[in-house]
């Protein structure tokens, strides 16, 4: 058997997320198989470096800080949130992440990114990560309109949400025959089309295919998260989801309303852990 955890993105929302990994570190439960995309990658690293906690700071301790998301970013490098503060220094010298354990660990992680050329999800394995570069996080996270694409080796990525926001399907056709899936927004949440169509598709203009992603983006999402509750109800798999709609957005720099969205996941992963734990054992 084949245990996966999937993991949706959604920027600050991700603290939803947090909880709910935090939680599930504190019964140790472990997978074979955890796949992430923006947010959801970045939570999934620290749980397989065995660190709970250690995101939980990472994403509130420095919300005043204006290197870790401000106009002032923007207007020096075009992305909101400082991407070399977060993906660099923050891991490599201040908060730091315990790449050793993280690659050396049983667990099969896989970052999921959007090729910009063709608007198509690519996915990474864990070896990406060594020698502490964590480049591939970086472009799994960089929103687009609010951060640059990102090079690495011979691609150009942004966003994993964009293509596949709950890469479900690409855990299933690794080979994962049980699989937790959390979610970011509650079970009630249809996406809209995205609202700012013109300012994408004057900046991505080289990418036409990028643009035609963004573009569906809502029924890709909604058509998604159908499937996955579909195979809920068949059993087949177990979905997390905030039981009450978040109180913030993916840009949140209020520390108390993430707080809130942390101890959602929390208290959710609880009222779940005994069917998780019945269902992977």
């Amino acid at each position: 058997m084949k245990t996966g955890l999937v993991l949706e993105g959604g920027g600050m929302r991700g603290l939803y997320t947090i909880g709910v990994l935090d939680y599930f570190a504190s019964y140790n439960i472990k997978f074979d198989y955890i796949i992430g995309v923006s947010a959801g990658a970045c939570s999934g690293t620290s749980y397989v470096s065995e660190q709970p906690g250690r995101n939980y700071r990472v994403n509130t301790e420095y919300l005043s800080d204006k290197r870790y998301l401000s106009v002032s970013n923007f207007i020096k490098t075009g992305s909101l949130f400082g991407m070399d503060f977060i993906f660099d220094e923050i891991p490599n010298k201040i908060d730091l992440f315990d790449f050793d354990t993280f690659l050396k660990s049983d667990c099969e992680f896989v970052t999921g990114v959007t090729d910009v050329k063709t608007g198509k999800p690519v996915y990474f394995g864990k070896d990406v990560y060594e020698n502490n570069d964590t480049t591939i996080l970086r472009a799994s996270s960089s929103i687009p309109v609010f951060s640059p694409p990102v090079k690495f080796r011979d691609g150009i990525y942004l966003d994993g949400g964009t293509s596949d926001p709950i890469p479900i399907r690409k855990a299933i056709s690794d080979g994962c025959d049980k699989i937790i899936v959390v979610l970011t927004r509650d079970r009630n949440y249809i996406k809209s089309k995205e609202s700012f169509r013109p300012i994408y598709k004057t900046i991505l203009r080289k990418y036409p295919e990028m643009i035609k992603t963004l573009d569906i983006r809502d029924s890709v999402y909604n058509e998604t998260r159908n499937f996955l509750f579909e195979l809920e109800k068949q059993k087949k798999i177990i979905v997390l989801a905030p039981s009450v709609p978040p109180v913030a957005d993916r840009f949140e720099k209020s520390v108390d309303k993430l707080k809130v969205i942390y101890e959602l996941g929390k208290s959710d992963a609880a009222d779940k852990i005994d069917e998780i734990i019945e269902y992977i054992k």
